[in-house]
């Protein structure tokens, strides 16, 4: 698109509004402004031109400045002040003169009726060039006039999860179009559940957006997604999308998911408790037939060579009282790994205190093995008084088993 016709036409320039839903209620709670150019009886959308730093920054304010005027008075229009209006702003024009004009638009329309509480500004962290202190005081000052703040496209790009931190926003916006490839990295759900918990940590709501098909969408909300945007959901309209638009929907697909989790978590509960019994057959079988923890280990990789490439034994204190015995091709002596120490790995003491109370194994999440690279699991059981045994699931028997992977 020709700059000049943007420019020359700030007449056509419109706003079109996506809809963004709540979990909680399964209805609407706001609506993200996009910019439009009607041309030749079609509207096209704005973003190249926003995101072209070859046009000055002048132009872009101008026309950005038009789209945000006449959205907020037809959102008005609405009269429901449950609703929330998600403005999209480049936060390196927004500081050239450190956010004044934008919140003088937003405090003449105050005038007007408009809740600056409704107001949520989304900006995107990775592409900020300057001072990020500068940037959190602009972001603290809106906020005492009620302003949220999201981060938008998180996911999309690299982000930097200490200035994000910094910044405090109210809602983290996660993008699911990576989600589409036929087969995303490790790495990338990695990232996210990274974003999860930090999301968790600042108190910020998660909304996860470019939902296309129906399986972003269940990824969304089993994943902690408060809010969900997408063309899955509804496309960017001229007129704003009714409030309960999709709720019947929502609310089916909910149920669904719902009852797809509760089966898995029911096997995984079941799996749980009949391989909680199947060690303890096991070492019953063994008795006190074995001299040492190595002879121990070679034993139960015997008994366990069907579903275990790892085994090994630790004190509450996290040093590693055993060597590893490790399966390739065959099963293998590490004694490298002897007094190892593995209490920094997340949730290890606490995991220790849960075995120590409830006398009884439990299954980890799923995660990826540091040596070998692949997803597994980790069977913990209360060995004695203070040494616990550490069973290490290979990914093809997770695959076998329904609801473990």
């Amino acid at each position: 698109m020709d700059p000049l016709d943007v420019l020359t036409n700030l007449d056509e320039v419109i706003p079109y509004y996506q809809a963004i839903y709540s979990a909680d209620e399964q209805q609407i709670i706001g609506y993200e402004v996009l910019g439009r150019i009607k041309l030749n009886d079609e509207a096209e959308s704005l973003g190249e031109f926003f995101q072209d730093e070859n046009i000055p920054d002048e132009y872009r304010i101008e026309v950005d400045d038009s789209i945000l005027s006449l959205a907020i008075d037809e959102f008005l229009e609405l009269k429901d002040s449950h609703l929330n209006l998600f403005i999209n702003r480049d936060a390196n024009l927004l500081m050239l003169d450190h956010g004044e004009s934008f919140l003088e638009i937003l405090l003449e329309k105050q005038q007007k009726g408009l809740k600056l509480n409704q107001i949520v500004l989304e900006i995107t962290e990775h592409n900020f060039r300057g001072d990020i202190e500068q940037l959190y005081h602009l972001l603290l000052y809106y906020r005492t006039y009620g302003i949220k703040v999201a981060i938008d496209n998180i996911g999309k790009a690299s982000s930097n999860l200490d200035r994000i931190g910094l910044l405090s926003p109210d809602i983290l916006k996660i993008d699911l179009q990576p989600l589409r490839l036929s087969s995303p990295s490790q790495s990338y759900y990695d990232v996210l559940y990274s974003i999860s918990l930090l999301a968790r940590k600042i108190g910020a709501a998660l909304l996860y957006e470019d939902i296309e098909v129906n399986f972003q969408l269940q990824y969304a909300w089993k994943n902690g997604g408060r809010y969900y945007q997408g063309f899955y959901l509804s496309k960017p309209q001229r007129e704003f999308t009714k409030i309960d638009e999709c709720k019947a929907m929502l609310k089916n697909e909910f149920q669904t998911y719902i009852n797809s989790e509760k089966k898995k978590l029911e096997n995984l509960y079941l799996f749980t408790e009949n391989f909680n019994q199947r060690v303890q057959q096991i070492l019953q079988k063994v008795g006190k037939q074995f001299e040492n923890y190595e002879d121990l280990l070679q034993q139960l990789s015997k008994e366990l060579n069907d579903c275990s490439f790892r085994i090994y034994i630790c004190d509450e204190d996290g040093f590693q009282q055993s060597v590893n015995i490790f399966k390739q091709e065959k099963w293998e002596i590490q004694p490298q790994y002897f007094l190892h120490n593995w209490s920094w790995r997340p949730y290890f003491l606490a995991n220790i205190m849960r075995m120590r109370f409830d006398q009884k194994g439990f299954l980890s999440d799923v995660y990826s093995d540091i040596e070998t690279g692949e997803l597994i699991r980790t069977f913990s059981f209360p060995l004695s008084q203070n040494h616990y045994l550490f069973i290490d699931l290979a990914y093809a028997y997770l695959y076998e088993e329904e609801g473990l992977l």
